[in-house]
């Protein structure tokens, strides 16, 4: 039997702790988004409108 277990770590000037990756596992994610990833970003026929519509309240 493994005794080899996730530890919880506290992580300083945080109110989270985070966990150890699991034995093994790999802890890098498969996949990156965002600007990185070196994708442009998915666009729409509505796209230009939204970024510009403002609420009515303002």
């Amino acid at each position: 039997m493994s005794t080899e277990r996730q530890r919880v770590e506290r992580v300083p000037g945080s109110r989270r702790a985070k966990l150890t990756p699991a034995p093994g596992t790999d802890p890098t994610p498969e996949t990156t988004n965002g600007p990185e990833a070196g994708e442009p970003p998915a666009s729409g026929p509505n796209d230009d409108r939204l970024r510009n519509d403002v609420p009515p309240h303002y």
